[in-house]
């Protein structure tokens, strides 16, 4: 049986914040709890393109979710929690997911199943998709101050064009970070990490300074997207769309 990850992203209203914390503090145990969910993480979101600890962004929130059954990722609307965030959401987007690769750990799992260890969809391996890519570190205190130095050069680095989406996540304001970046195909996305010097920087810097407690570095194929792009902060400058 193959294994879906699947990532659910809403906008809610301005007025609605506090409404958004408390689903957050209540459905945390209930995502997880969902039948066919082996991991689950509701997060916060980071303003587009904006990764640094005072870009929270409280008007839109999202749930990762990894499927064993696949089935079950389909009836996700129906659920207790898909209910409660659609009916507080004024804009919703879900992205289906086909893991390629995955290196580290998040919260002590390995949440993405390697390729190889089950069978993936056949479009998981295809060239010329849009690519997710999602990371997730856990800094250690002393290294926090001196690794967020580091973000807006890197974020300033994003590029024009090949970019279609960007936004930081976070399970808490400071200390556990992470991005969503989505690629129009994997040319885009290997330019970007192994051509632009301050990406190149940053990387070759993480084990000498030794930021992270635990990390997590993941690449997807997008096989689906349903719903409002624009929830994503989509820019296609290839067809203008945005």
């Amino acid at each position: 049986m193959s294994t879906l990850v699947t990532l659910h992203v809403w906008r809610v209203p301005r007025t609605a914040p506090a409404r958004a914390l408390w689903r957050m503090a209540v459905d945390r145990r209930r995502l997880r709890r969902t039948p066919g969910v082996s991991f689950a993480k509701l997060l916060g979101t980071g303003r587009d393109r904006r990764f640094g600890p005072a870009d929270a962004d409280p008007t839109r929130w999202a749930a990762l979710t990894v499927w064993d059954d696949p089935a079950a990722a389909d009836r996700f609307d129906a659920t207790p929690v898909g209910r409660a965030w659609a009916g507080l959401a004024q804009q919703r987007c879900r992205l289906t997911l086909a893991p390629i690769s995955s290196r580290g750990a998040w919260a002590g799992r390995e949440p993405f199943p390697a390729p190889g260890r089950e069978p993936f969809p056949a479009q998981s391996g295809k060239p010329d998709g849009p690519m997710l890519v999602l990371t997730r570190a856990r800094l250690r205190a002393r290294a926090a101050v001196t690794f967020w130095r580091t973000i807006p050069s890197v974020g300033a680095a994003l590029p024009d064009d090949g970019l279609l989406a960007a936004f930081g996540i976070g399970e808490a304001p400071v200390g556990w970070q992470g991005t969503v970046s989505v690629w129009r195909d994997r040319a885009d996305l290997i330019g970007f990490a192994y051509r632009r010097p301050e990406h190149r920087a940053a990387v070759a810097a993480t084990p000498v300074r030794r930021w992270y407690a635990e990390e997590l570095f993941a690449r997807f194929a997008v096989l689906d997207i349903v719903g409002e792009r624009g929830v994503l902060g989509w820019v296609d400058r290839r067809d203008g769309k945005g």
